[in-house]
């Protein structure tokens, strides 16, 4: 039996998680002795400047013995991210309309020199 089809014999159950140019493939497989376990696989797409393309891909290999511990430090860290930063996305460079400080600078002609010299002015002050 070649390793294609051993793989496609192992796998049990999957689920798929496209996430922009990635994409996450959760495989419960099984064991030669009939246990399962679990594959996460991250897949991200690369474009060359001829527009072929190639995919880098990750993966990690859960067993039964470290489930419960890993949930907890997945959980925990999820929480704590949350906690601390929020749900909401917040970098603007995920953004598809993004543009870099200069690039706006650039933009409004706005050189290093005219934003240096530029001076707060109150209402207080007139």
């Amino acid at each position: 039996m070649g390793e294609k089809e051993l793989m496609d014999q192992e796998e049990i159950f999957s689920k798929v998680l496209r996430a922009g140019r990635r994409t996450y493939f959760f495989d419960v497989r099984s064991t030669k002795a009939g246990d399962y376990y679990l594959t996460v696989t991250e897949s991200k797409k690369f474009t060359h400047d001829d527009g072929s393309f190639h995919y880098k891909k990750h993966k990690i290999y859960l067993y039964k013995e470290d489930f419960s511990a890993f949930k907890n430090n997945l959980d925990e860290m999820m929480s704590y991210i949350i906690e601390e930063k929020g749900s909401e996305v917040i970098s603007e460079r995920h953004q598809k309309d993004f543009k870099r400080e200069e690039d706006v600078l650039v933009e409004n002609n706005v050189t290093d020199t005219a934003k240096d010299s530029f001076t707060d002015i109150s209402f207080d002050d007139i």
